[in-house]
């Protein structure tokens, strides 16, 4: 305890004093912070997501004299907030590719393809659950697909252990990491060889040049590539590593010879000496005179040409898998006739006879690949430090590092999606709204602590720093690392006076100075490892994402108008861009008040619950809400509430916690404020994870066109139905967009679906839930509705449309209350080649329509 001079409490207030003390105890305890953290969020404008807590607890702060990088950075990490999927309380958390899930990605929209470049973003994150969540996932988790494309976890997974040395944790991964790769080898090992082939599509590089040179132009032949191979050694000596820490003497030296059996064939027969390059090696005679085990142009149509290069030839640099001897390859990635570009890496050489700049997605014969780029820059920084070589320096990779640093804007504001224009930067045709903007396919984070700053993550207990900053940079602060189970900062004071931690390049680790230079040099220094307690970890009980699963399931006053409950609210995701939804809200709402709630399905432990509400033109956070829960008889309002926010705040996380309560149902009842509508991107209900839970409920309750009767007692009709589509999905009280009516194809402009009632029925509105693909199948121009008078089609009376322009989602028709026993949904297509989709009809009368 620190005992202050007696004078200096004459001369101070005693509120200064007391925070004088505080600080003393602080440095006493080993607490630093080099950098204010609030302060450096407020730097930017471009924040969607300003969950500040979040960022404070999780992330390394950085601190650099190029705002470019520095936005980027921040940008990256909101981005990988969007990314962030909490799939099941036994699942955890894992992550997205695409924002918006599609139909080929695996449980929760998981794709395994940018699996490597996430997973070494994610061991940045301080608490090590998210890393590890999702490091699980891939080999736990039922719809899990960890081989539908290439890629290298199993190398991400051991790199995560550098930053967290978890050995418990990756150990118990290693019987499922040997028996992913042999899956591997039982799909994809070529014995003769000694090599592994697929073809590029599979690499997540469709359309390249070699592929162009097949029939099967989009995915190409199966070859020995350089990225696979690449991926496979890692993965092998990820292994072991892993099985060395078990003391499996035999699994380490089992993959150790699959390693060397993987290089040394690779570096044999995929090496053109000629060209001085690492190229794809056919697997099989092809059209067009491509022969068997022929690199790319040594045989077929361009036989003999000189070029051919790829940017996949960098790849196995990534893992420092090259011998010495073959850093020839990288003199042709600073050159413009080759590589380089304003906007670049090209993935194809500039001059090459196939070489192309696609308008439209997905071609990887000559765009820039944000995928590619960051591969590059990791693999550049290795040769730079690892192989003696005059090829590329520090300056080139500073020079590269800014290029990929520039080429995430769009109109001036943070942006990345699959390829851009390598001479413009232009995301024309691969930002299709709701396709891949914002897209986590990338790293860039990991760059700039393992690439720029030049932390290099150790298994041991050390700790290496080897910047790769420009000579001209006088300050740069990473500041608040979690390592090896303690708080490290690393920071480049050239005078001293920005930092006030003594001049040069230091390494602090939780408050003490265990490493420093006066120049910018490699430093080395000991840190032993300090495990961290272990912690029961609580579970989200408000997540569903399984298509076969109706509880937990959403509720709400009001299904939302475009931003409807369904599948949105308790998908485990929530973000906050203006271009995509993911969102329930009461926009259209004609209440004074609305509530969105989630029904479990059976009584859950909850003590801790968060709802993120959004703000846009027409949405805002609400003046009040409150919390109530289902007591068995009625909603009532739960004690002792604690709240983050006392007023709600949009785009952030409205955290409420309590005293545990055993509930079926949990809602928030929310004010809007005056002339707004208010929306909720994500409702999430926490509590403890406890054995032996009631299991919820497995069947399903709607007020749908089922729930009033009318699938038992209606048969449905279409004026045309799609060949993929069935027309039965609109109302079997489902209300999933991957089961669905469309009229795709159709010869018509218009086209109908009808309920034929087997009496007389009143109904008085109509909820109709548009589909849309952003193609082929989009909401509709236009549409009617009719019923029939006993003698002919006639147009309801007072159509009264929620909102005037179909949208998708859902969309409100009502209309003055008719007795009929048939309504025909009449649909005026958007053009000839946009058809109108609907994956659910619910028709109400006048005592259902306020119930939902």
């Amino acid at each position: 305890m620190y005992k202050l001079p007696e004078i200096l409490l004459k001369v101070i207030s005693r509120k200064v004093a007391i925070l004088f003390l505080c600080l003393m105890i602080e440095g006493s305890v080993g607490f630093t912070q080099i950098l204010n953290k609030q302060a450096t969020l407020d730097k930017f404008s471009f924040w969607h997501n300003k969950d500040w807590d979040w960022y404070k607890e999780n992330i390394p702060f950085f601190e650099s004299p190029d705002d470019d990088i520095d936005l980027t950075y921040y940008y990256r990490w909101e981005l990988m907030t969007a990314h962030m999927v909490y799939g099941s309380p036994e699942s955890g958390y894992a992550s997205t590719e695409f924002i918006d899930r599609p139909g080929w990605s695996g449980a929760y929209g998981a794709i395994s393809c940018p699996a490597g470049h996430q997973l070494y973003e994610y061991r940045w994150i301080k608490n090590k659950r998210y890393f590890e969540d999702y490091a699980r996932y891939w080999f736990r988790t039922p719809g899990a697909q960890p081989r539908s494309y290439s890629n290298w976890m199993g190398d991400a997974i051991w790199q995560g252990y550098k930053v967290n040395r978890d050995k418990d944790f990756v150990t118990d991964l290693k019987d499922n990491l040997i028996e992913n790769y042999a899956g591997w080898e039982n799909e994809h090992w070529i014995d003769s060889e000694g090599m592994f082939s697929w073809d590029g599509m599979h690499d997540g590089m469709e359309t390249n040049i070699n592929s162009r040179q097949t029939k099967n132009w989009f995915s190409g032949a199966p070859g020995y590539r350089p990225t696979l191979n690449s991926y496979m050694w890692a993965d092998a000596l990820a292994i072991k590593n892993i099985a060395l820490l078990t003391g499996d003497e035999g699994t380490a030296k089992l993959f150790s010879g699959k390693a060397e059996t993987i290089k040394k064939n690779f570096q044999e027969k995929c090496w053109d000496p000629k060209r001085n390059f690492f190229f794809q090696r056919f697997q099989k005679d092809e059209e067009d005179g491509i022969k068997a085990n022929t690199l790319t142009y040594q045989t077929g149509k361009y036989a003999g040409n000189p070029h051919g290069r790829e940017e996949i030839g960098f790849v196995p640099w990534y893992f420092n898998m090259p011998d010495p001897g073959f850093e020839s390859a990288w003199k042709f990635l600073m050159d413009s006739n080759y590589f380089f570009a304003p906007y670049g890496p090209r993935t194809v050489e500039k001059n090459d006879p196939l070489f192309t700049i696609s308008k439209n997605c997905c071609v990887w014969s000559g765009n820039a690949w944000p995928y590619a780029t960051s591969q590059t820059l990791k693999a550049m920084a290795n040769v730079i430090r690892n192989y003696q070589q005059d090829y590329v320096n520090k300056k080139d990779y500073f020079k590269q590092l800014k290029v990929f640093t520039i080429t995430h804007r769009k109109d001036g504001a943070p942006y990345i999606a699959e390829a851009n224009h390598p001479e413009t930067g232009s995301w024309s045709g691969h930002d299709n709204i709701g396709h891949s903007e914002h897209y986590f396919h990338s790293a860039y984070i990991d760059e700039i602590i393992t690439g720029l700053v030049g932390l290099e993550p150790k298994e041991t207990d050390s700790i290496a720093v080897n910047p790769l900053i420009p000579d001209e940079w006088n300050y740069f602060a990473l500041d608040d690392i979690s390592y090896h189970g303690h708080n490290v900062s690393i920071i480049w004071d050239k005078y001293g006076t920005r930092y006030n931690k003594g001049k040069g390049l230091s390494i602090i680790s939780d408050g003490k100075v265990i490493a420093t230079s006066p120049t910018i040099n490699k430093l080395v220094a000991f840190i032993e490892f300090k495990a961290q307690s272990a912690v029961n970890l609580p579970v989200n009980y408000a997540v569903n994402n399984e298509s076969n699963q109706y509880f937990p399931h959403a509720l709400s006053s009001f299904p939302g108008i475009g931003n409807n409950m369904y599948d949105k609210v308790n998908d485990g995701q929530y973000w906050y861009y203006s271009s995509t939804t993911n969102r329930w809200s009461n926009l259209y709402s004609p209440n004074k008040k609305d509530w969105i709630g989630i029904d479990f399905g059976a009584v859950r432990p909850i003590n801790t619950v968060k709802v993120y509400f959004l703000e846009d033109s027409a949405i805002k956070a609400p003046i009040a809400y409150e919390l109530e829960y289902w007591n068995g008889k009625l909603w009532a309002s739960i004690p002792s509430q604690k709240r983050i926010f006392n007023i709600p705040e949009a785009n952030k996380a409205n955290t409420i916690s309590f005293s545990e309560i055993n509930t079926s149902k949990l809602r928030i009842v929310v004010t809007p404020q005056k002339g707004g509508s208010v929306g909720v991107s994500e409702l999430e209900a926490w509590g403890p994870k406890k054995e032996n839970l009631v299991k919820v409920r497995t069947e399903e309750s709607s007020l749908t066109a089922a729930s009033l009767g009318y699938k038992t007692q209606a048969t449905l009709l279409s004026s045309f139905t799609s060949r993929f589509d069935q027309l039965q999905f609109v109302n079997d009280g489902i209300a999933n967009p991957t089961f669905r009516w469309t009229a795709f194809e159709s010869p018509n402009a218009k086209d109908w679906i009808q309920f034929n009632f087997k009496k007389s029925t009143k109904v008085s509105a109509a909820y109709l839930y548009f589909f849309s693909d952003k193609r082929g199948v989009q909401p509709p121009k236009d549409y009617t509705i009719q019923y029939w008078n006993g003698k002919d089609w006639a147009e309801v009376q007072k159509l009264n449309k929620k909102p005037q322009q179909a949208v998708a989602g859902l969309n409100i028709g009502s209309f003055k209350e008719i007795k009929t026993s048939k309504i025909r949904l009449v649909f005026t297509h958007k053009n000839e080649k946009a058809f109108t989709g609907l994956y659910e009809v619910e028709l109400f009368n006048n005592k259902n329509i306020a119930i939902f």
